[in-house]
């Protein structure tokens, strides 16, 4: 069953993310208040980025990955600027020299 990672971006401009079978559903729940508390309390929300998989333990998986991320490095990743992405995983230690 394919799955689905996605980013909401909320109405205070913080980011969502979630994983779903079902992309359109999904999006129309959370724009009628019936999705995650965070996005009913940040109405309307958009959909900024999605990844579509061949199954939705992945894209569970995915999501799971995203949610751990910075809000630089999900930015990163909505503007298309994968070649960031490695530089943005550095702990602030790394980047220190420490």
């Amino acid at each position: 069953m394919k799955g689905y990672v996605y980013i909401l971006e909320c109405s205070d401009g913080s980011y969502y993310t979630g994983s779903t079978i079902d992309l359109e559903i999904r999006l129309l729940q959370h724009q009628q208040g019936l999705g995650a508390n965070h996005t009913k309390k940040r109405l309307p929300v958009k959909l900024v980025y999605f990844e579509m998989f061949d199954r939705i333990d992945h894209a569970f998986y995915r999501e799971k990955q995203i949610q751990g991320w910075s809000r630089a490095k999900k930015e990163a990743l909505i503007n298309g600027c994968n070649d960031l992405l490695p530089g943005l995983s550095k702990s602030s230690k790394s980047k220190k020299g420490n």
